[in-house]
Order: structure tokens, then sequence, then C-alpha cells
């Protein structure tokens, strides 16, 4: 369970204000089929979340047992650092819109978390928690909180985000798990 809340938290803290928040905004606005379009990150989320999670946890089962945690620590310092960079939105001149809400929904997301900080942290998370699929259930779940209120509420919503204060939240939650690995080994050393 602890897998599960810890990947639900960082995902959905991790993504307010990030590039698919604003494609998920970008969307709405253009369709205005709210199912089809939660649906379609419901499908490209655990496709993604599911291969980098698989990704990380076969990457963790290489690394030497006593590397692995201050490798994560790391890890978890580089996206709290990515993390106060802003992201802006690209996605109005894609050539998948003409497919309809769900499906330009589901490659459009699955195309832009490739390398995104919610898919490294889906790779890391797994590499940290050895019950895979209860990251990518909670990194599922995060991805959908965070973008749920925004297709729902829409422009209302962004505009009374306070969006710099969500990515520090973000970025500490990350320092915040790199101090927990690295003490977790300190005292289990």
């Amino acid at each position: 369970m602890e897998a599960f809340l810890a990947s639900t938290a960082a995902v959905a803290i991790a993504e307010i204000g990030d590039k698919t928040q604003l494609l998920s905004l970008f969307l709405v606005l253009r369709y205005g089929q709210r199912l089809a379009i939660v649906l379609g990150i419901l499908v490209s989320t655990v496709l993604n979340h599911a291969l980098s999670a698989w990704l990380g946890a076969w990457v963790a089962s290489f690394l030497p047992e006593a590397w692995l945690p201050w490798i994560l620590a790391a890890s978890f310092v580089a996206i709290a650092a990515w993390l106060l960079v802003p992201d802006k939105d690209d996605s109005e001149d894609s050539r998948f819109l003409g497919l309809g809400a769900f499906a330009a929904t589901t490659i459009m997301f699955f195309l832009a978390e490739i390398g995104d900080k919610t898919q490294i942290a889906t790779v890391v998370l797994a590499a940290r928690f050895t019950e895979t699929v209860w990251v990518i259930l909670g990194t599922t779940v995060g991805m959908l909180i965070a973008n749920i209120p925004v297709i729902m509420a829409g422009r209302w919503l962004m505009e009374r985000l306070p969006l710099a204060t969500a990515r520090i939240s973000a970025s500490l939650l990350f320092v915040a798990l790199a101090l927990v690995t690295v003490a977790a080994t300190v005292v289990n050393s």
C-alpha cells in the first residue's frame, strides 16, 4: 500500500502545471467530450506507466543492491529539480486531432508522457518499490487526480491554481522521498 500511496501522491502533485495537464485543458476546449478524454488519459497512462514501471523494476534487478538506494535518492533529487521548471503546451498543431477525442487523447497523452517527469518518476518509483503493479495503479490514479479536475472545470481551475506553489510542493515531495530513501539505507546498514 505504501507503493500505491507514494506513487499516487508523487504523480498527482507533479502533474500540476505539467504539459499533460495543459494538454487536458486544450483537448476539453477543442472537443468538449469529457468522458472520451478521461478514458483516453486512462488508457494511455496505464500503457505508458506500465512500460515505465516494468523498465524501472528490470533496471533495479541488475543494479548491485548496495547502489540502488543511492541511485534512487539521486534520481529523486534530479526529478525534484526538474519539477521546478515550468512546462509549455505544444499540442495545438498535432496531426492526431482529426482522430476524435478518445483516439487523439490516447495517442497524444502517450507521446507527451515519453520522457516526461511523471514517466521518469514512475521508473524511479518502480525501482524503489517492489510492488510494480501498485506503482502502476498509483501513478495512473495520480494522473487522473491531477487531470480530471482540469477536464471538468477547465480554464476556470487553471486560472486559479498557484502553479509555482504546486511545482515547489511537488519538488519538496521528491526531496522527501530522497531523504527517506537515504535514511532507510543508513538505518538498515
